[in-house]
């Protein structure tokens, strides 16, 4: 256990999802297993969609948040070189039962459909989905954009990400739109997967991953304490790295029924050398992602992406 002789009385507010692969990135801070230089945190974990609307408020110090929210923050925070959710070829699933006997059937918007060129398989994908009501775990989520990308205008209900599976049992959804864990688990509920969104992203882009998750520290902390505190997400994100056995063992109170082969399969699905560092392709991702979204009319106005040193 490391601890840092220097006083720092300031506490900063950390949120991260209760997710295996956000408590492995967050193990070494939370259980004090680097040292700290000092500075204390209130580990605040919530769901994705709740930390987006946290960070749209700006009340928390430091946060995952979408890649897709961060459209809506970058005016208060800034991203982070480090703690990314990126999808290498793979990514949030659609999943469905069965088509809705009652569902309608109704036109894509032209203008989305024109940004990409579709595939015998999109296309499939297109069709299976066409008159369905999906749930999705919320409008902020990067999963949901690529999704309004990949599908154009669809029906959809908001729904918590761990009921979605439920919802589609239940007949309120006719499909759902998976994210964290139930990507790995899906078959176990009955359900068939209709598109990987990281496998299309790829084939859009020719080889991108697609950019979930990362981490944004309010910019008004000033340039010296975003830097340190920047070195300390690293250093816990490396720690974890290093010390796999014992972070992923800490990740799997997170993991809603995971056993550990498949926690550590989540865990280096979406922790990775893309966390320690964006790197060049995995900054090109982001600004595509945002760029594509803004030129479908999926983003209010263009984005600057600013990455904190």
């Amino acid at each position: 256990m490391h601890r840092s002789t220097k006083k720092n009385t300031e506490l900063f507010t950390l949120g991260h999802s209760p997710d295996p692969d956000d408590a492995f990135m967050f193990y070494a801070m939370a259980e004090n297993k680097i040292d700290l230089r000092g500075y204390r945190f209130d580990h605040r974990l919530e769901d994705i969609q709740t930390l987006n609307e946290r960070a749209r408020r700006g009340e928390l110090h430091i946060s995952a948040i979408s890649i897709h929210a961060y459209a809506y923050v970058a005016d208060k925070y800034a991203l982070l070189p480090c703690g990314a959710s990126m999808g290498d070829g793979y990514g949030p699933v659609v999943v469905r039962k069965c088509r809705s006997p009652n569902a309608r059937r109704r036109t894509s918007n032209a203008s989305i459909l024109q940004v990409f060129n579709p595939s015998t398989a999109d296309e499939s994908a297109r069709e299976a989905l066409h008159d369905c009501v999906i749930a999705v775990p919320g409008k902020l989520t990067s999963a949901f954009l690529a999704l309004q990308l990949f599908l154009g205008e669809f029906d959809f209900i908001v729904v918590p990400f761990d009921r979605i599976f439920d919802a589609i049992k239940t007949g309120q959804a006719d499909a759902g739109l998976i994210i964290h864990e139930g990507q790995l688990t899906y078959a176990d509920e009955g359900l068939r997967k209709i598109v990987d969104l990281g496998e299309w992203w790829a084939d859009r882009t020719g080889g991108l991953p697609l950019p979930l998750g990362g981490n944004v520290i309010r910019r008004d902390l000033g340039a010296a304490a975003i830097s340190t505190l920047s070195r300390l997400l690293r250093d816990s994100i490396a720690y974890g790295l290093e010390h796999r056995e014992e972070a992923v063992n800490y990740a799997m109170q997170f993991g809603r029924g995971l056993d550990r082969k498949r926690t550590d399969r989540f865990v280096g699905m979406y922790v990775n050398g893309l966390t320690l560092d964006y790197g060049d392709r995995g900054r090109e991702a982001v600004r595509r992602l945002l760029d594509d979204s803004r030129a479908a009319g999926l983003l209010p106005k263009p984005v600057e992406v600013e990455f904190a040193s």
